[in-house]
């Protein structure tokens, strides 16, 4: 999974290269090996936390692969909580036409759910009323990440019409993924996950 580190205010940000294929890769940003982010995806919730002070260099997100040559057109969200939106934080980092664009869950207001969770839906309309820039010019990248102090429970993540769902776990050993996870080489990777799944198979 190929990182570009983006500068920002007080911030740092997670921007993947995208691929073919439309899909959610969980990863983190953690240069100083802290250990304090932590990016999982279980029973359709992308789980993010930053166990750290806000203003320590790491960041835990996915890549939102598919979307290279598109234009914007909609991304949104839902968190289990209102409360779980810190400082513009989860947000969407778009990158088009050169430039990255910010799209935090405090530039639009959320829809309350009956079930108490947020969903935050970002489009050239509402983020024009909010007074904020509209992605244009072609995606590069795209991703969603929290990098302030706290945890945030994503579901129902769509970007451009679609709903994103993550990639089997063997493909994030492929293409230099492996080195993300800290594994020795793709092999001992791919090795773990079957292990994983073997012993899924035989406790049920």
């Amino acid at each position: 999974m190929k990182k570009i580190l983006v500068a920002a205010t007080a911030a740092c940000a997670l921007v993947f290269a995208a691929t073919a294929a439309a899909a959610l890769q969980p990863g983190v940003y953690d240069p100083g090996n802290t250990g304090c982010v932590t990016a999982t995806y279980t029973h359709g919730v992308l789980h993010l936390a930053k166990n750290c002070p806000t203003s320590t260099n790491a960041a835990a997100g996915a890549d939102i692969t598919g979307f290279t040559g598109q234009t914007f057109q909609s991304a949104s969200f839902t968190l289990a909580s209102a409360s779980q939106c810190q400082g513009g934080s989860p947000r969407f980092d778009v990158v088009a036409g050169g430039t990255t664009y910010f799209l935090g869950c405090n530039n639009v207001t959320p829809t309350i759910n009956s079930d108490g969770s947020a969903t935050y839906t970002f489009t050239p309309q509402s983020l024009t009323a909010a007074a904020m820039p509209v992605p244009t010019g072609s995606i590069s990248a795209v991703d969603v990440l929290v990098d302030v102090q706290g945890t945030a429970d994503l579901t129902r993540i769509t970007f451009n019409g679609t709903l994103e769902k993550p990639v089997q776990p063997m493909v994030q050993c492929k293409h230099g993924g492996w080195k993300d996870g800290h594994w020795k080489n793709q092999g001992q990777c791919v090795s773990h996950f079957a292990k994983a799944k073997h012993s899924k198979t035989h406790h049920r």
